[in-house]
């Protein structure tokens, strides 16, 4: 199969290709797999589709979780894949498998950073194929380095992101104030801040939804 199928299937399905990398002997993967191919959503495209899914309106736990459970695992039984995913058992390292692909990198506050998302980058789940696709055209460069401002470090109106790493309690009780709903609707003031995230189009009601899970609100 070529990426470029990959890149069509996801598509159709709200997703986009991520990046990918070659399975080696120490990965905790089937010992099928020859390519891991990452996935997140295809935006603006994925909100509305996720939003009119039966997952987002019956009332459960954990929609957009059984979304891409769902989604994911029905596209991998049909093209003989497995389906890997960011939540629930085993534990899956996605933010090495992000930085493996080279098209993600560590952010100066740490997040992982993508060449079109920018922080605003998140998975779905993924495909271990029993394909090893080529992979030779090579990932730009991170595109911190040339983002002379770094914005993202400065940003958060509580410096929850800084050289001792993330506060998360910080940034909860920020969120739990009236000052703080700017990024409860919008989404995170660092992510936000990135120039790559400026144009990307990820809307806010998906920024909100995620912004709400995080905070259990």
């Amino acid at each position: 199969m070529r990426e470029s199928a990959l890149i069509g299937q996801a598509a159709q399905r709200g997703l986009s290709v991520l990046g990918a990398f070659h399975r080696d002997a120490a990965d905790d993967l089937p010992e099928t797999c020859q390519t891991v191919v990452l996935l997140g959503p295809d935006e603006p495209r994925f909100w509305p589709l996720f939003s009119a899914s039966p997952e987002a309106s019956d009332g459960k736990p954990d929609p957009m979780d059984r979304w891409s459970a769902r989604v994911i695992g029905d596209w991998a039984e049909k093209i003989g894949a497995a389906p890997l995913f960011p939540f629930g058992k085993p534990d899956r390292p996605f933010y090495d498998w992000a930085l493996r692909t080279g098209r993600c990198h560590a952010s100066p506050i740490a997040f992982l950073v993508h060449d079109d998302a920018g922080l605003f980058v998140s998975f779905r789940g993924a495909l271990a194929l029993t394909e090893r696709l080529d992979l030779t055209v090579q990932a730009p460069p991170a595109p911190c380095i040339t983002c002379t401002t770094q914005p993202c470090g400065t940003a958060c109106p509580v410096d929850a992101l800084n050289d001792q790493g993330y506060d998360v309690d910080r940034c909860k009780a920020y969120l739990a104030t009236a000052d703080g709903q700017d990024c409860m609707s919008n989404g995170c003031a660092a992510r936000r801040a990135c120039p790559i995230s400026q144009g990307f189009r990820r809307l806010p009601a998906q920024s909100a939804f995620h912004m709400r899970h995080f905070t259990g609100a």
